[in-house]
């Protein structure tokens, strides 16, 4: 499928403070000269902040990189992750359709989505709120038909609870993801049938409860959202010297080498498996089967050879 640039492109890009310092600390992860491996994840960020990736942003996280636009842009045009063209204010409603969601109602959804939206995928709403498209198989098959909105999961949708979900989303309501019929996760939709003892100690599942406790699920990432969580970039001064004598103070949060700390009973300290030589192999003095073509006997036979 040939995917193109939006024929209508704004003027400029450019990432806010808290996500340039996180893209420069991606581009860390790699040996010098080698920053263009991280092209995916910053220009993942760069939609993530603009909800679609814009000309301008494909050659400003180019330029950030140091490569050329032709090698951005035929990574962007590749993965159909990549969004082209404007997305929805409020959200992009990414409907599955692959076979499991189609066989239990997928197609019912994506006609709400056609009435309540626009006629077509890729389209933005009159209102500019709202788009959507079907894309394949999300990884919910059990909780099917579902959909991504942002990065959640609505699952267990029918077309009353998705019309609801928009609705919902149009009036600045955040709904609360997962599933929609009060599944706490995969388990039979008629009830557990194991394990039951479980049912009701918690009311939602780790997914859904984040998201509640985040609140703003469907907001552009601006990068001040969560912590760069890239504790191999030491830019931060270091703490005041401990004083506690006799005592481990080690980082536990920072992975390191055991630095002659054993981990068990073993004693092991090394990380290295034991090898005799890491040099080539010393080959056999002789081929294989040699030995034996030395060994044959000579058979003559009798009588005269014709």
């Amino acid at each position: 499928m040939l995917r193109r640039l939006h024929p209508v492109q704004p003027d400029s890009f450019t990432f806010t403070p808290a996500n340039l310092a996180w893209a420069r600390a991606q581009m860390s992860k790699y040996p010098e000269g080698r920053q263009q491996s991280a092209i995916i994840p910053i220009l993942w960020r760069a939609q993530e902040q603009e909800g679609w990736l814009s000309r301008p942003a494909i050659e400003y996280c180019a330029d950030l990189l140091g490569m050329a636009h032709i090698r951005a842009l035929e990574v962007a045009t590749f993965y159909f992750m990549f969004q082209l063209q404007p997305v929805g204010k409020i959200a992009n409603i990414q409907i599955c359709g692959t076979t499991t969601c189609m066989i239990c109602g997928a197609e019912a959804l994506i006609e709400v989505c056609k009435r309540k939206i626009a006629p077509t995928p890729h389209t933005l709403s009159a209102d500019g709120k709202f788009s959507w498209e079907e894309v394949e198989c999300l990884g919910a098959c059990a909780n099917a038909p579902m959909a991504q909105i942002g990065k959640d999961y609505y699952e267990d949708l029918t077309p009353e609870s998705l019309e609801a979900l928009i609705d919902r989303m149009s009036a600045g309501e955040v709904p609360t993801p997962g599933s929609q019929t009060g599944r706490f996760a995969s388990e039979p939709a008629a009830g557990l049938t194991s394990l039951a003892e479980q049912k009701g100690q918690q009311e939602r599942n780790a997914s859904v409860t984040l998201a509640a406790e985040l609140g703003e699920t469907l907001k552009r990432i601006d990068g001040t959202e969560v912590p760069i969580l890239t504790k191999w970039v030491r830019q931060q001064p270091k703490a005041a010297a401990d004083d506690r004598s006799g005592e481990n103070t080690v980082d536990e949060s920072d992975p390191h080498p055991s630095e002659n700390r054993p981990v068990d009973s073993t004693g092991v300290t090394k990380q290295e498996a034991p090898a005799s030589s890491a040099a080539r192999p010393v080959s056999a003095r002789e081929p294989a089967g040699a030995r034996a073509d030395e060994d044959k006997t000579e058979v003559r036979g009798e009588g005269d050879k014709k």
